[in-house]
């Protein structure tokens, strides 16, 4: 069975995820946005054997401690899809920006794409492509539990923003009707910020993707 804990990270408040399987013990880490001692402490704590880093998108909150978890635990990174590269390159300017320690970019060990799985233990997420925020954000589904780690795709009440570099309003909400929604009204959602939701709450009720919206 999947198993999970939101720790914020990053003065964004980023929520990074720790998924693990409850026989192995094996663990995957989505979106190490920063305080990475936090994250090690929490897998330590745990008794887990990290497994892999995933990666939604390559946003600096979302993943500016990957390289720095990868020289901790010795683990390969996959995601997210190849059109964010250039936001991984960007990473050393962001981290100015916005202040950031060790956030550092990294050389990714698989792109991901739509269809695709990742495994860790005993337990397969599936890959959605729901590029919009950017232009290669993935989502992670796991069928059994009806749970989706969807980044910065969809929030309680909101979606993501797109006024960033190449970001891009209707591709968004296409992601969003076309791939998320469909996997059921009943599928709860992990944001990469705020509060978790469901799919048919926010197919509902949405102000920018409910059915009352033209």
């Amino acid at each position: 069975m999947l198993q999970y804990q939101i720790i914020p990270v990053t003065p964004f408040q980023q929520n990074c995820t720790i998924f693990w399987c409850d026989e192995t013990m094996q663990a995957a880490v989505v979106d190490p946005g920063g305080d990475i001692e936090k994250l090690i402490a929490f897998i330590s704590e745990k008794k887990l054997t990290l497994a892999k880093v995933l990666l939604t998108h390559a946003h600096i909150d979302h993943a500016g401690a990957t390289q720095a978890m990868v020289d901790h635990f010795g683990v390969k990174i996959e995601g997210p899809h190849s059109e964010d590269q250039f936001w991984i390159d960007l990473i050393p300017e962001q981290k100015q920006r916005f202040g950031f320690t060790h956030a550092e970019a990294f050389q990714t060990d698989r792109w991901l794409e739509q269809g695709d799985k990742v495994h860790f233990g005993n337990i397969e997420l599936e890959v959605y492509f729901c590029p919009g925020h950017t232009p290669g954000h993935v989502v992670f589904f796991h069928r059994p539990s009806k749970l989706a780690q969807v980044g910065d795709v969809l929030f309680r009440g909101s979606v993501g923003r797109t006024d960033f570099p190449r970001g891009d309003s209707a591709t968004l909400i296409k992601s969003i009707k076309e791939n998320l929604f469909p996997l059921g009204d009943d599928v709860r959602f992990i944001p990469g910020h705020g509060p978790m939701g469901t799919f048919g709450e926010e197919r509902i009720h949405n102000p920018y993707v409910g059915e009352g919206v033209r």
